[in-house]
């Protein structure tokens, strides 16, 4: 009689095993990101606020900006024409970068005028058209399909709101940098932008839970799962 072989369901460790492994992985990638978010804003501030030539300022103000445009030229379906645009970006980077290094500010400036206004675009292009604004359908992914019509106007308005917020941002930042001391700009731009973000959250959920007092709460964790599988889906 051949001996007692296990199934695989004996043999695999249930599924609560490997959870705290996975969670204190989320945790630790969470801080890590957050530290790595306030380095670079103080870095930011740091480069903005002086208005000394610096070229390690310079280069990690364009980071961001080339990256995002790297991305796109490589996903076009040409190729070869990708890389030819490439080429003379970084043609046009070098033969400029005496300049450029004396005007680590203003790069600083076009980086957050363009994060906010592609965010506004983002938000704002959902409220036109037949389909659902982006809320939403977070919302709904959140709630399993299935919304009210009072959290389905409500989610509306919220989309509504944080398109005008990112305008408003953008908008914010122009005056500053035209009208007000670089280090004021850059202490708005760099230091508190991440806070005002956060502040929106905060009061979008205190409000939510006034407006909306009968409905389930949505924790932060469902609206980052929601976020995550609307990224997905843009992306197929």
């Amino acid at each position: 009689m051949p001996p007692h072989l296990p199934a695989v369901t004996e043999v695999l460790p249930p599924d609560g095993i490997a959870e705290p492994r996975s969670s204190v992985w989320h945790w630790v990638r969470g801080v890590g990101l957050a530290v790595l978010a306030v380095a670079w804003a103080l870095t930011a501030h740091f480069t903005s606020a002086h208005q000394e030539s610096s070229g390690w300022g310079a280069l990690l103000a364009l980071t961001p900006m080339s990256t995002a445009l790297a991305v796109v030229l490589w996903r076009m379906p040409a190729r070869w024409l990708g890389t030819l645009l490439g080429a003379v970006v970084l043609a046009g980077l070098v033969w400029f970068w005496p300049f450029l290094k004396g005007q680590v500010a203003l790069l600083y400036y076009l980086e957050h005028l363009g994060v906010y206004l592609l965010l506004s675009v983002f938000f704002g292009r959902t409220l036109s058209g037949p389909e659902e604004s982006l809320v939403t359908r977070m919302a709904r992914s959140v709630h399993g399909g299935v919304l009210s019509p009072a959290q389905a106007v409500y989610t509306r308005k919220v989309t509504l709101a944080w398109c005008v917020f990112f305008a408003g941002m953008a908008l914010v930042s122009t005056l500053l940098f035209l009208l007000a001391p670089i280090v004021v700009w850059s202490t708005f731009a760099n230091l508190l932008g991440g806070p005002l973000i956060a502040l929106m959250f905060v009061g979008e959920y205190l409000w939510r839970r006034r407006v909306l007092p009968e409905e389930k709460p949505a924790s932060m964790a469902d609206a980052v799962r929601a976020w995550k599988a609307q990224r997905s889906d843009k992306a197929r």
